[in-house]
């Protein structure tokens, strides 16, 4: 493999930073941007650090048309002692390479990615917020540029990565949500999209999530895509329940996302002696544990809110109300042990973060 040179183009117009008490999720963007191009013949080439802005493609670009990209989320944050961590990256970089693999995306350089967006983080460090609850939010992804109608994989790509500060998930702090159990709206079927991270295993949610937010819920329980049956997974998010004392999450399959908070809760309740069971859970299993009082606690992972407690399930006319719409003990250590090692409020024995020095 050829090795370029990374190149950091100035950006002479800087933005105004936010305020630190006004920082939504995803409407603000930094100064530098990430980019690489690829060629079939070249491989991965020419990689730069430029200033923020729009890009240009051809309106016949395959991106547009057939929907071949893949990509990942994860976060910066700032600690009390005035270091920038990132949380388990080369986790979501081997995680974008298995999205592209299944999407026909040439993989890229994992070790090469992560030194390049060091750089990127060490240029826009004045834009990794520091209030409590805040992070930069780092988006990387792949689209296919091909000016091309024919169906096929695209020739050419753009890897990019943008940065974007964000003010805390849960600004008045883990509130439990109303969830309606989606029986109607695929997500994903094995042998799909659903391992991967691609944008059309999102929009197509949409639909189904106006409609259980209509009924007051915050989101939907995705259900498998054959028999309607088997539970999957909780917005975008990986779910857990704890039954009768034990620690159950879906399985694997082929249509569920391995996410990265699921992999590190999985790990972290290792290390306290608590066993995490991966297997298929039907939702008539769910509630039938729920009729015999045996369902403690329900919470989704990802990375954008860590820990999302569930409060109420609702599925065909049947409320299960969760813990008395209360916080679990164990989604709040859970909470408070991943954000305190992200942060550095708690010191990282896993050795899971990464320090941009």
């Amino acid at each position: 493999m050829t090795t370029y040179q990374l190149e950091v183009v100035e950006n002479t117009s800087k933005k105004e930073k936010p305020a630190k008490d006004q920082v939504p999720f995803g409407t603000t963007f930094t100064d530098y941007m990430y980019v690489l191009e690829y060629e079939i013949e070249k491989g991965w080439y020419d990689p730069k650090i430029v200033p923020y802005g729009p890009i240009t493609l051809d309106p016949a670009a395959m991106i547009f048309h057939y929907g071949q990209t893949v990509f990942e989320g994860m976060k910066a944050y700032h600690t009390e002692d005035g270091r920038i961590l990132l949380f388990r990256p080369e986790k979501n970089f081997e995680r974008l390479n298995l999205s592209s693999e299944r999407l026909s995306i040439p993989p890229i350089d994992e070790q090469q990615a992560l030194e390049h967006l060091t750089q990127l983080i060490k240029l826009e460090k004045e834009w990794v917020p520091k209030t409590p609850g805040t992070s930069l939010y780092i988006r990387p992804y792949i689209i296919s540029t091909d000016a091309n109608l024919a169906v096929g994989p695209s020739q050419t790509y753009k890897y990019m990565v943008i940065l974007s500060p964000v003010g805390s998930y849960f600004p008045g702090g883990l509130q439990p949500v109303v969830i309606h159990v989606e029986d109607k709206f695929t997500r994903a079927v094995k042998g799909g999209t659903g391992m991967a991270k691609t944008a059309g295993n999102y929009s197509s949610g949409y639909q189904a999530q106006a409609n259980a937010k209509k009924e007051g819920n915050a989101d939907v329980l995705w259900l498998d895509g054959v028999e309607k049956k088997y539970i999957e997974e909780v917005g975008s998010m990986n779910i857990f329940f704890k039954i009768n004392g034990e620690v159950i999450t879906p399985e694997l399959n082929g249509s569920i996302l391995k996410g990265i908070t699921r992999t590190s809760i999985i790990e972290l309740l290792g290390t306290w002696g608590v066993t995490v069971t991966e297997k298929r859970v039907s939702i008539a299993e769910l509630y039938e544990a729920y009729e015999a009082g045996q369902v403690e606690e329900v919470f989704g992972t990802g990375t954008a809110a860590v820990i999302s407690p569930v409060g109420e399930l609702n599925w065909q006319g049947k409320k299960m109300i969760i813990n008395n719409h209360e916080i679990g003990e164990l989604s709040q250590k859970l909470y408070d042990t991943i954000t305190g090692i992200q942060t550095g409020k708690i010191e990282d024995t896993l050795g899971w973060t990464v320090e941009i020095k």
